[in-house]
């Protein structure tokens, strides 16, 4: 039978094969009939008048491209797409030749963004994708492709006479203050031309039809790359509300002030948005969809417990392990007794200081009740947690993560009465989407209960590991780093996915 590392890659795998560029757009677009002809989305149908323009922006849409112009073929007229510096060397280098243009395509690709900040070249490919917007006309179509990683830094256009380094610097001084980024959003597409709206707006009467892949939890249209193609729920009023906040109304620089003084104060909500359609065409609730799947398959009993997982990386490794711990006390048939209870009280009180949206605990451990060792469990989480920097080591979210769930369990088996825990198989992986996992090749890693028993035993100091942020150094010289989950560029990014599998051994 296969080990549950190689089940818990192959969950992994299917989950990032879903949201990758060509199978995400092959499934949800499709090009129909010659005479009139139609594109449909998702079973939505759009009239193909006259002409079909592409524009884009992100660090997945090259490849999201390239599978889009094969869909259309010789119906797509012109493309413009703003995508990371040196991404297309990038994929060359890792053989993804899919993810390429074909020599003679009709898109433009303009390389900006360094370091996913706004520069001269973004501003350039966004004044193009502008001015293709604005020459449009009521026959034409527009198709958008949006990744959200990446989306907001590709595509700066403020609105004039603002500068783009004085755009830039506004957003520094609200950063360093402590502005969260909803509110520094929210500012950036007050004094953009583009975002919350403006290139659905720009390109009217043209029906466009924008394609997402959402990084954002929850998914909320207005907020993925700063809501291009849709309507902003925010106005002038709040943009001023935030810089009042962070003292910052009297040290704007002129340009911002003339803008900020024209615009009108209601919000831009109102405008017209009936000529657009945004569609998600992925994201990680579709990718655990296609892992829970696969998971069944295999023979495992599988839960979802939530896309919306957020919060410091030690408090959700601990919410786990009170997981983990829960199930094993279910297969010793002790979940209903006190045992049981004190852990889902652990729990309950968790959820409720992670602010988590989108989980309904007491609905999951319903779920939970009564499921036996006869068969094994997968439980399958996504989102995005936060490390607190501590020490100068190597590694990345979900490394830590994963490290941090392997000792909390360890520390478990040792203190616990029941024995439950020792008499189950458990394993634990967290990985990016992406294929990245903060300034390491890993995507992340796995671990288990005896990995970190077997570290201890060899005199390594697992707790000192975390205390450093020292996860991948960790992984990567024990055991050869056969824990580490190294998958190379993904070439999407729906945030980080968590297999969980226990079986009773």
């Amino acid at each position: 039978s296969m080990s549950l590392r190689e089940h818990a890659l192959s969950l992994f795998r299917c989950a990032v094969g879903t949201v990758q560029p060509a199978p995400m757009l092959k499934r949800a677009v499709k090009l129909q009939g010659d005479g009139c002809p139609q594109l449909l989305v998702k079973g939505q149908a759009f009239p193909v008048k006259r002409d079909l323009y592409l524009v884009g922006f992100g660090k997945a849409v090259l490849g999201m491209a390239a599978a889009a112009e094969e869909i259309l073929g010789d119906h797509l007229v012109r493309g413009i797409i703003n995508v990371p510096l040196g991404i297309q060397k990038s994929l060359q280098r890792a053989g993804m030749q899919e993810m390429l243009l074909k020599p003679h395509s009709k898109i433009q690709v303009i390389e900006g963004a360094k370091n996913n900040l706004p520069d001269p070249e973004a501003l350039k490919g966004a004044v193009a994708i502008q001015e293709l917007a604005e020459g449009l006309t009521a026959d034409d179509l527009l198709l958008v492709l949006i990744s959200g990683r990446g989306g907001s830094a590709l595509l700066p256009a403020p609105i004039p006479p603002i500068l783009l380094e004085e755009k830039e610097k506004l957003t520094k001084m609200l950063a360093s203050r402590g502005a969260a980024i909803q509110e520094l959003n929210i500012v950036r597409k007050t004094l953009s031309l583009l975002k919350g709206g403006g290139l659905a707006q720009l390109a009217y009467p043209a029906q466009v039809v924008s394609l997402i892949l959402s990084d954002v939890i929850g998914d909320p249209l207005d907020i993925i790359a700063s809501g291009p193609t849709a309507a902003s729920s925010h106005s002038v009023q709040d943009c001023l509300q935030i810089l009042t906040k962070y003292n910052l109304l009297h040290s704007l620089p002129k340009s911002v002030e003339t803008v900020l003084s024209s615009s009108p104060t209601k919000s831009t909500a109102l405008g017209d948005y009936s000529h657009v359609c945004n569609i998600i065409i992925g994201s990680n609730t579709l990718a655990l969809d296609e892992a829970k799947c696969q998971a069944e398959g295999l023979g495992y009993m599988t839960l979802i417990l939530s896309t919306a997982i957020s919060g410091e990386v030690g408090r959700v490794a601990r919410l786990y392990c009170q997981l983990i711990q829960l199930v094993c006390l279910g297969f010793a048939g002790l979940g209903e007794g006190p045992l049981g209870d004190e852990v889902r009280g652990n729990l309950l009180q968790l959820v409720a200081e992670l602010e988590i949206p989108c989980l309904n605990l007491p609905e999951f451990l319903q779920s939970l009740r009564g499921l036996g060792p006869e068969r094994p469990i997968c439980i399958l989480a996504g989102g995005e947690t936060t490390v607190q920097l501590q020490g100068t080591g190597k590694g990345g979210r979900n490394q830590e993560l994963a490290l941090r769930v392997g000792l909390g369990l360890h520390r478990a088996q040792a203190m616990e009465v029941s024995g439950s825990l020792r008499r189950c198989e458990i394993l634990f992986l967290s990985g990016g989407t992406d294929g990245q996992d903060g300034p390491t090749e890993a995507a992340g890693a796995f671990c288990s209960p005896e990995l970190v028993h077997e570290a201890l035993q060899e005199g390594l100091d697992v707790e000192a590991v975390l205390g450093n942020n020292d996860s991948y150094t960790f992984f990567s010289q024990f055991q050869g780093g056969h824990h580490l989950l190294v998958t190379g560029l993904t070439g999407t990014n729906v945030m980080d996915i968590q297999v969980i599998l226990i079986r009773a051994t």
